[in-house]
């Protein structure tokens, strides 16, 4: 039994499910492994089952038996915003290798790749001023007839490695609104956030784990964090002309943050209301000195709480984009083992799906391993159906025959759609066959382009 089974707080209401409407011939970072945000590597065991015959001097190919995926998608990195000849490029490869789907990452780090944000512009767009990624993206997707979706990176703001210049940026306006590890909870209780030590501490204790967290996080809890992010989400909407808004790193980075000073004082006065008045009283007097007290002697409201932040969210977000434009996809990518998810990182999908405040789940199953792959996309599909599932594919993580493998496994259980992560490795790094790219192999073996 998962934690908080027996009786689960989502906070969420029932609100309806709505209906995906998806075009069939046209108009992500991950399980563990933290540097490209995928699962911890597994042994790689060769090609998964359920895949047809390799073509003679081709390699495999997918039975074409197999239903064609609505979606057929890939996840595209900011980096390939900053020029317009690399967004015309990349519109035209994922076209012509037979992809439908765009997730262009326009919110990487709490910055905006795309005009008239209120988060500023990142570094890597400062000499084009007038230049809109999105907008480019739109135009050339769009006359193809390929859908583009949104892609916001949620609740990480900043890289470890270097944080934004702009002072402008959250993490140099708003320190405070940033997510802290238990570790550090002690030490930057007594420091005022407004002063320089207080974010280099966390930039460098991020920069010293890397192997356990991706960068700095903002605060789930804080109300300020989600008026931000359901803004962003919402003039998307409003301004652009995009079939979906699809959110990544909705979740905590582990069960070791947000020990914030205004993260624990919410919870305080959350769960104040769940005790007696002699429970309370005991650890007010025990917080003036500890001020873990209450998360330490609480762990499973301390967990329910951190998991209806994100809860929260999330159904913000659906109900506002759908009360302006109903016809607009609301997805995520997800961690694909739902255990770890709900209990570590208070990403409950599963929740998200029954309570119908999700459209689609994109479960970031990236392995090299067919079996452990087929495992994780099928429980998907077993809490969903497949008409609520994109099968994430990590390319970065399996070879070229192991890609088409897992394209296979995901056709072979009907879902909605396969989203290859990313554009950007298979451009750069991708095995091509002579003048063949990996892009459009993958797309000829996969989905017969």
């Amino acid at each position: 039994m998962l934690e908080g089974d027996k009786g689960r707080t989502h906070g969420l209401r029932a609100i309806g499910i709505y209906v995906v409407a998806v075009l069939l011939s046209g108009s992500c970072q991950p399980v563990g492994s933290v540097g490209a945000a995928g699962p911890e590597p597994l042994p790689r065991e060769g090609p998964g089952p359920g895949v047809g015959a390799p073509a003679p001097g081709r390699g495999p190919s997918v039975s074409p038996s197999l239903a064609l995926p609505a979606n057929r998608g890939l996840w595209v990195v900011r980096t390939t915003l900053v020029h317009p000849d690399s967004v015309r490029a990349m519109v035209r490869r994922a076209d012509d290798a037979g992809f439908n789907t765009l997730l262009i990452q326009v919110r990487g780090r709490g910055d905006s790749y795309f005009a008239g944000g209120i988060e500023p512009r990142p570094d890597a767009l400062r000499r084009r001023p007038d230049f809109d990624p999105l907008a480019l993206v739109l135009e050339e997707a769009h006359s193809r007839g390929l859908q583009v979706h949104a892609w916001m990176n949620v609740h990480l703001v900043a890289n470890s490695s270097g944080l934004p210049t702009d002072r402008h940026h959250l993490v140099h306006a708003r320190p405070d609104l940033l997510a802290v590890p238990r570790e550090l909870a002690g030490e930057l209780n007594t420091m005022s956030p407004e002063g320089s030590g207080y974010l280099e501490r966390l930039r460098r204790h991020a920069d010293e784990n890397r192997n356990r967290v991706e960068g700095l996080y903002s605060s789930p809890s804080s109300p300020e964090v989600k008026e931000r992010v359901y803004s962003i989400a919402t003039d998307l909407v409003d301004r652009y002309d995009v079939d979906g808004i699809h959110l990544d790193y909705a979740r905590y980075p582990s069960a070791e943050y947000d020990y914030s000073r205004g993260a624990l004082a919410r919870f305080r006065s959350w769960v104040g209301e769940r005790l007696s008045p002699d429970r309370r009283a005991q650890l007010d007097e025990a917080v003036a000195t500890d001020p873990l007290a209450y998360t330490d002697a609480l762990p499973g409201p301390w967990s329910e709480f951190r998991r209806a932040q994100i809860n929260d969210l999330v159904e913000r977000i659906y109900t506002g984009v759908k009360r302006r434009r109903s016809e607009v996809v609301v997805s995520a990518a997800v961690f694909p083992d739902a255990q770890v998810s709900f209990t570590q990182r208070y990403q409950d999908w599963e929740g998200w799906i029954h309570e119908g405040i999700i459209d689609v789940v994109a479960p970031m199953a990236y392995t090299a391993n067919g079996e452990r792959y087929k495992e994780l996309i099928d429980h998907a599909v077993q809490v969903g159906g497949p008409e609520r599932v994109w099968a994430g594919v990590g390319t970065h993580m399996a070879t070229y025959e192991g890609t088409v493998d897992m394209i296979g496994i995901a056709r072979g259980m009907g879902v909605l759609g396969i989203m290859l992560f990313s554009y950007d490795w298979a451009v750069a790094s991708g095995e091509a066959a002579g003048e063949v790219p990996f892009l459009r192999r993958v797309g000829e073996a996969g989905f017969g382009r």
